[in-house]
């Protein structure tokens, strides 16, 4: 009875799966047809449908995301670890001379362009190894967000259609996250640079064009190399919960009546500057007044975790060069 009631959950498990390979092949025809109505070439969509899978663990990943698992003073120790800092150093000195030259051309102090590098792909050293056609196709057919998926797809296609990089070799994560700065497919028809004049934009392992790449992002959403990312504070007095997060913008002068003051105790700088105050946890766990380059940050990446460990990373270059 056993064996006849697994054989027939088998067969039920078997012939769901087929018939979920079945519509994702029916789906991708017709993502086929719309590709070639937007002007892909034919040539680029057979090349890139050729070996095309459904990828589940991407759709899996996509909706079991984690909200929060850690505080920032558990995350940041392995997000940053020791290891990371010398290593982002070496890199730094190694090739100081083009990201000087890149950082004066698009305003973006060079650490942050290391930093980024660093906590996006260990400096690109995991870029991720989903195709980038599978993994988008796969989420835009799981229906969950079909429309952001189906735009990165057919972005994809046409960077594929550019000449920038062939169908086999667009690799990245399991959201479609592309190359040594992560940059999902319309980031990089947004902000992928050639800078180093070859004709193609290669994030994947072209440095100049890696980093290059990076700064002009930044140097798109409001960059400012005048000032940092952001400093961590302490708190004299309790602060208003209307006057806390990123859309509430205060001089310094003002967060210093409300009792703001620097880690050390001592008065805040007296620049003339804006700045938010973030909780990346609560009340309870570190407390940062950030500037507009925090706000940049989070453009590439809605996370404050994210954000803090770019810029810690940034300082300890800095610090340490």
């Amino acid at each position: 009875m056993l064996t006849r009631t697994l054989l027939a959950t088998g067969l039920l498990f078997n012939a769901t799966v087929g018939a979920q390979q079945v519509e994702f092949a029916d789906y991708v025809e017709t993502l086929k047809v719309e590709a070639s109505e937007k002007g892909v070439s034919q040539a680029t969509i057979d090349s890139a449908f050729a070996d095309i899978k459904l990828f589940k663990r991407a759709i899996a990943a996509d909706k079991n995301q984690p909200e929060k698992k850690k505080t920032l003073d558990t995350y940041l120790p392995q997000a940053v670890p020791q290891w990371k800092v010398d290593k982002a150093i070496k890199l730094y000195r190694q090739h100081e001379t083009l990201l000087q030259e890149v950082g004066a051309k698009y305003g973006v102090q060079p650490r942050f362009i290391v930093a980024l590098w660093g906590i996006e792909t260990n400096f690109g050293s995991y870029t991720g190894n989903y195709s980038v056609i599978g993994a988008t196709a796969s989420l835009a057919y799981d229906g969950r967000r079909e429309e952001f998926f189906k735009k990165q797809l057919f972005s994809a296609l046409k960077i594929i259609d550019d000449g920038h990089i062939s169908a086999d070799k667009m690799k990245g994560s399991w959201a479609g996250a592309m190359g040594q700065t992560q940059f999902m497919p319309t980031s990089f028809l947004s902000f992928a640079e050639d800078y180093d004049g070859d004709g193609r934009k290669d994030i994947w392992g072209t440095l100049p064009d890696v980093f290059a790449s990076a700064a002009n992002y930044l140097a798109s959403v409001g960059w400012n190399d005048d000032v940092t990312w952001a400093r961590q504070v302490k708190l004299t007095a309790d602060i208003a919960e209307a006057d806390r997060g990123l859309k509430v913008k205060k001089t310094l002068a003002q967060w210093q009546q409300l009792g703001v003051r620097r880690w050390d105790g001592k008065d805040l700088p007296s620049r003339d500057i804006n700045a938010s105050l973030v909780f990346p946890d609560d009340a309870s766990g570190r407390v940062y007044l950030a500037y507009s380059n925090y706000d940049a940050l989070m453009r590439w990446n809605r996370s404050n975790y994210f954000a803090v460990a770019v810029g810690y990373l940034s300082d300890r270059i800095k610090f340490e060069i």
